[in-house]
């Protein structure tokens, strides 16, 4: 299972949009399309057609990570990544963030994740990418394999020199190497190289009021696209 950028950030729209706004979810391809282009904790901003986001839903669809769901008025569509991968809530969370925003910290995953799952520490966030990042041991004593989640699905990115902090990638895309170059075929922005971006330090309680000011934003964005439907 190797998803191109386009059909990894359609599955991590719905899984965000499944958390944090469960009453308009699932959701409709318009919505949908709104919710992959967001200005807003996204990384790199897209500029998507429907006509993608539909062929993404397509593929999605054929690998069991999405499912139609039919209404009186409209097709509306959601994911099934947790059952696929057997994920937990944590891990959901932690797997949205890397699809829509690319290769984070534990510490940025914390700050980002409040409105997910709230972490006590980021020791529980490195805990959640130890598990992403393990692949199980079949249980011994089953009669025939157990259907297992496609695991690895994290891997832990070279430290940048200078760096206090890791960061950790989804291999969703494929590995590292690979994902980088699907994204170039994509003709969406190549993924910067771990060693060609310049260091930057931000202290954990600015990152935390941005990512505050950054939830604010995207829960004024809904409101008022719901007063204006």
């Amino acid at each position: 299972m190797t998803l191109d950028p386009v059909q990894a950030r359609v599955l991590g729209a719905l899984m965000e949009k499944e958390i944090v706004t469960p009453e308009n979810y699932p959701l409709s391809l318009n919505a949908l399309v709104n919710a992959c282009n967001q200005k807003s904790s996204r990384d790199p901003v897209m500029d998507l057609t429907e006509d993608q986001v539909q062929q993404a839903l397509h593929t999605l669809e054929d690998l069991s990570l999405t499912a139609t769901v039919r209404d009186s008025r409209v097709a509306k569509f959601e994911h099934r990544a947790r059952t696929v991968f057997q994920l937990r809530r944590d891990e959901t969370a932690v797997l949205c963030l890397l699809l829509l925003r690319g290769p984070q910290t534990p510490g940025e995953l914390r700050s980002r994740s409040e409105r997910m799952y709230t972490f006590d520490g980021i020791d529980g966030v490195e805990s959640t990418l130890a598990r992403l990042a393990s692949t199980p041991e079949p249980a011994a004593d089953a009669e025939q394999p157990a259907a297992q989640p496609l695991r690895p699905l994290v891997a832990q990115l070279p430290r940048q020199p200078g760096s206090r902090e890791a960061r950790f990638a989804h291999l969703l895309c494929g590995p590292i190497e690979s994902a980088a170059t699907t994204r170039s075929n994509s003709g969406l922005p190549a993924a910067p190289s771990p060693r060609a971006e310049p260091e930057i330090r931000v202290a954990a309680d600015v990152l935390d009021r941005i990512a505050k000011l950054e939830a604010e934003v995207a829960e004024l964005r809904e409101a008022f696209a719901r007063l204006t439907q």
